[in-house]
């Protein structure tokens, strides 16, 4: 059985087909409000080197298998690796296994919507990519906080 963790996983189902990577154009699943940002546009790329998500293809969507809900996308910082490794959850080290190459400061990466709402209350969340996060984001965190957290 495929396991998955409270912030994040690897080794998991993936019920779609991938969408192929492509960075800073829009990708857009289909006509729905999954294909959408935090800002009612059409959801970008977050990142393809690493590439991300919860699918794999570089995009924040999700979908209800996804009990992290992995839309949050993020410009890495060296607190916040910090800050997740103490919650249990190592971004910096490569798992080579799972084809993981560890983050970096500046890495574009999807989070769990509930683990960085946390790192905001603590003082320690990343900015983010506002034409990136999914639009099921909002149901965990309001959109001026993240307008406030937009990465520039």
């Amino acid at each position: 059985m495929l396991v998955h963790s409270r912030l994040g996983s690897w080794n998991h189902p993936r019920r779609h087909v991938p969408i192929p990577c492509r960075a800073a154009a829009p990708i857009v699943p289909e006509p729905s409000a999954e294909g959408l940002n935090v800002l009612g546009t059409p959801l970008a790329s977050c990142s393809c080197k690493p590439l991300t998500g919860w699918f794999r293809d570089g995009s924040c969507r999700t979908d209800p298998a996804d009990l992290g809900r992995h839309t949050v996308c993020c410009v890495i910082s060296e607190s916040f690796l910090a800050y997740t490794k103490a919650q249990g959850n190592d971004l910096s080290t490569p798992a080579p296994a799972y084809g993981f190459p560890g983050l970096r400061p500046g890495d574009g990466w999807c989070v769990c919507a509930r683990r960085w709402l946390e790192a905001y209350e603590d003082g320690m969340a990343p900015p983010v990519r506002l034409e990136s996060c999914e639009i099921s984001t909002l149901e965990v965190i309001p959109l001026d906080v993240l307008q406030q957290n937009a990465a520039v």
